[in-house]
């Protein structure tokens, strides 16, 4: 055995210290952040430390977080999707319009709803993936034409802005119970989308990383050449990674009809920024292969804490998006701070 091979054995069998492995972990900026975000609001904001204010945080960050999930899988695939925040509107709109026109159970258009969701993903992923146009302009397209549809469809159909109510029609407690109900636990209520938040979180990261379409995620985000050269079906992958932000908008759609049972057409318009925001500050890179679904998960559980924050320490909200943006940049540098130093303990 010569030299060069005992030194890769040596590397081989060479256990990683601890510190490497949690230098090399993409979240570990936004936990750092988040936990200096929970500091600073616990000692500025007296009420932000009670059970009903950790419910109200966990609440804003589950309206994010369900989006920011799959946002940052297509983010890690080296994609993002600008039409995401007015998918959850389309969602909503198709589900309440085609129950209400249809007379049906409000089942039947929750289906409905999941089927156009999951089209208009896959449409962003062909078109990505047919044209070879940079996935700002596809997603831009679609954002503008959701937007118009929205907006048309609703006054073509029902008259107004917004839709009818469907509170009365068969099957909508079932739909409130499974996308908008309260959980009490110890007295303090929790929406049901913290369930849905952690269930994504937990399904997406075994995804990425007990799954072979987990490899396939980080590689098509890395080099998508070398990951076509190597085997790895990148439409596909590309495809599904639209889909399931298509799936996320569903959820998301569903809860805000449910929660309210109307829906203005209007509304979404700038969402798609907060969880792209949600998954940078998550340790997400803008260009692709790197990034965990749980760092999605903290970087929306900061902006919840930032949101209702300000609120308990009775400042003025107006500030909010000022905090929002440096937010993002400290922990967008302290992420690539984070992998610099797990790069040099190589």
């Amino acid at each position: 055995m010569n030299a060069t091979q005992v030194k890769t054995a040596d590397e081989r069998i060479l256990q990683t210290s601890p510190l490497r492995k949690l230098l090399g972990r993409p979240e570990l900026g936004s936990v750092v952040g988040a936990i200096a975000v929970f500091v600073f609001f616990a000692f500025f904001a007296d009420s932000f430390l009670r059970a009903s204010s950790l419910s109200t945080v966990l609440y804003a960050a589950s309206t994010i977080g369900i989006m920011a999930v799959p946002v940052a899988l297509l983010m890690i695939g080296g994609e993002f999707d600008l039409s995401a925040g007015v998918m959850v509107t389309s969602s909503a709109l198709v589900s309440s319009m085609f129950s209400y026109q249809m007379t049906a159970n409000v089942w039947v258009g929750v289906g409905v709803s999941l089927l156009v969701t999951l089209a208009i993903g896959a449409f962003n992923g062909f078109m990505l993936t047919r044209t070879k146009l940079p996935s700002f302009i596809i997603t831009l397209g679609t954002f503008l034409m959701l937007t118009g549809l929205n907006l048309g469809f609703t006054k073509l159909i029902d008259g107004t802005v917004s839709t009818k109510s469907i509170a009365d029609m068969e099957g909508f407690p079932s739909a409130q119970d499974v996308f908008a109900s309260t959980i009490t636990i110890g007295g303090v209520g929790f929406k049901v989308t913290i369930l849905w938040w952690l269930a994504l979180v937990a399904v997406a990261s075994w995804i990425l990383l007990r799954t072979r379409a987990g490899n396939w995620i980080f590689a098509v985000g890395g080099n998508k050449d070398a990951a076509r050269a190597v085997g790895v079906p990148v439409t596909r992958t590309k495809i599904g990674l639209y889909m399931g932000v298509g799936l996320g908008a569903w959820i998301s759609g569903q809860h805000l009809l449910f929660s309210y049972d109307v829906v203005q057409s209007g509304e979404g318009v700038g969402n798609e920024l907060i969880y792209i925001i949600a998954a940078v500050i998550g340790g997400c890179l803008i260009t692709g292969g790197y990034g965990s679904a749980f760092g999605s998960a903290v970087g929306a559980f900061i902006f919840g804490m930032t949101s209702k924050g300000i609120v308990f320490a009775e400042w003025n909200p107006d500030w909010f998006k000022f905090f929002l943006g440096a937010m993002l940049l400290l922990a967008t540098l302290l992420n690539a701070w984070v992998r610099k130093r797990a790069e040099a303990t190589k």
